[in-house]
């Protein structure tokens, strides 16, 4: 069974960077996809970017276009989270995910059900 972990979170003042780091535990399983959610507290867990290994395509929420960039190496299974200029309403809980079975033409890689495999979330608060 392939498990994810998070590392990097943290406190940072508002305006400031963090990069998030998400590496799976067997590099022999393949996946498809990988991801990042966040869950601030109260409110449902939401898309924040995602990259599909054919072709490296990027997807990233309206809300950190332009501020979060996602990177990712297929082989090793690892998936990064650049996060500049933060504000705080970006504080919150951040998971990594990944989707370990093929995709089709009309996956949705901004949404929950395509990722089948979630990492136990590090935490980003964002101070003003």
């Amino acid at each position: 069974q392939l498990h994810l972990l998070e590392s990097g979170g943290g406190l940072v003042q508002h305006g400031g960077s963090l990069r998030l780091s998400c590496a799976a535990s067997k590099r022999t399983v393949s996946t498809y996809a990988m991801a990042w959610f966040r869950q601030a507290a109260g409110k449902d867990r939401e898309f924040v970017a995602s990259i599909t290994w054919s072709g490296g395509v990027p997807y990233y929420s309206d809300s950190v276009k332009a501020r979060f960039f996602i990177s990712g190496d297929n082989a090793k299974n690892t998936v990064d989270l650049q996060m500049n200029s933060l504000k705080p309403e970006d504080t919150a809980v951040y998971f990594c995910a990944a989707r370990a079975r093929p995709t089709d033409y009309d996956t949705d890689y901004r949404a929950r059900t395509t990722f089948d495999t979630w990492g136990q979330g590090t935490q980003v608060t964002v101070s003003s």
